[in-house]
């Protein structure tokens, strides 16, 4: 029997598929392959979804199940996730792939528990091994090294990817879509099980680092919260976006959304500009695809210096402030 490799297709809060489902129908595209033509399907719940589905089939699903209903136009973990384990455990997919965004990486451990399988989280690339199982590849012991995560014992296969590993790109072909009842999720709606009310945005502060094709990134050799301001407003001379590394992070100097790598955003902008930014694995894996990277850190083995494109052996606290006042100039 044909081996099926299934997608969760999110649904964004402006009620279209989220790019990273897009992506990852394309990396499975290329395991089906390898699994010697295995279908690729996909999950997608929502509400007015119909034309999403049609777009999944532009990359290459030829079936989309699709539950479409007022009360899953909002997320909430307990529904979907039971939808979902039901849709799998009827029609038994060998691989299901899940972005590791907010909503997915809720969702799809909560999927893995009800099948009763494993789940590998923020993936940076997946593979079919010798044994036709599924690698899903994750950074280990501090970044240092990538690791294999296999689940060969049960199944489905699940894993997780950041949204900015893989690249989409359209396949078209032949689809059908098979509504989903509300008796796959029927069960979840218990009396006592948390309902979600309503939606609060708060749009992010500047340019998303997501959609910039120019990055200034500061690492925690920026030295100081006063040099990430710096960094901030050397992005925006540039049309850019600033960005950071975990341990910026961990300082406070900046929002969530503003940090690269496994655990944060997969970035591709034309020019990536790293300052103080040692070069861990976790934080390369994010924007080792730039079209230009330039690195300055006084460290001449950084590991930043093996993916760069310009080296640049100094003191970020003295370029810094130079810099920012020749672009304001």
């Amino acid at each position: 029997m044909s081996q099926k490799i299934w997608v969760h297709a999110e649904i964004r809060d402006d009620g279209t598929v989220a790019e990273v489902s897009l992506e990852l129908l394309t990396k499975a595209r290329e395991l089906a392959s390898a699994l010697g033509g295995a279908a690729l399907e996909a999950t997608l719940a929502g509400y007015g979804i119909a034309s999403e589905a049609e777009r999944l089939a532009g990359y290459g699903a030829s079936m989309i199940y699709a539950a479409d209903a007022p009360e899953l136009e909002l997320y909430s973990p307990r529904p979907y996730a039971a939808l979902l384990s039901n849709l799998a455990a009827l029609h038994k997919p060998d691989i299901y792939l899940f972005g590791a965004t907010s909503t997915g990486s809720s969702l799809g451990p909560a999927v893995a528990a009800r099948l009763r399988t494993g789940m590998a989280a923020h993936c940076v690339d997946l593979r079919i091994n010798g044994d036709g199982k599924l690698a899903a590849l994750v950074p280990s012991f501090g970044g240092r090294l990538i690791g294999e995560i296999l689940c060969p014992g049960h199944s489905p296969q699940m894993a997780s990817v950041k949204p900015g590993i893989f690249k989409a790109e359209a396949a078209a072909g032949q689809f059908a879509v098979e509504p989903v009842t509300r008796k796959a999720w029927a069960d979840a709606n218990a009396k006592g099980s948390l309902k979600p009310l309503g939606m609060v945005k708060h749009p992010p502060r500047g340019m998303p680092i997501a959609e910039a094709q120019v990055i200034v990134c500061g690492g925690i050799g920026i030295g100081g919260e006063e040099n990430w301001r710096m960094i901030e407003q050397l992005a925006e001379s540039l049309g850019g976006a600033a960005a950071c590394t975990r341990p910026v992070l961990d300082e406070g100097w900046c929002d969530e959304g503003r940090m690269i790598g496994t655990s944060g955003r997969s970035v591709r902008p034309k020019l990536y500009i790293g300052l103080g930014v040692s070069g861990a694995t976790h934080h390369v894996c994010g924007m080792n695809e730039a079209g230009v990277i330039i690195s300055v850190n006084r460290d001449q083995d950084a590991p930043i210096f093996e993916v760069s494109d310009i080296r640049v052996e100094a003191d970020v606290n003295a370029i810094l402030p130079r810099l920012a006042e020749a672009l304001r100039r």
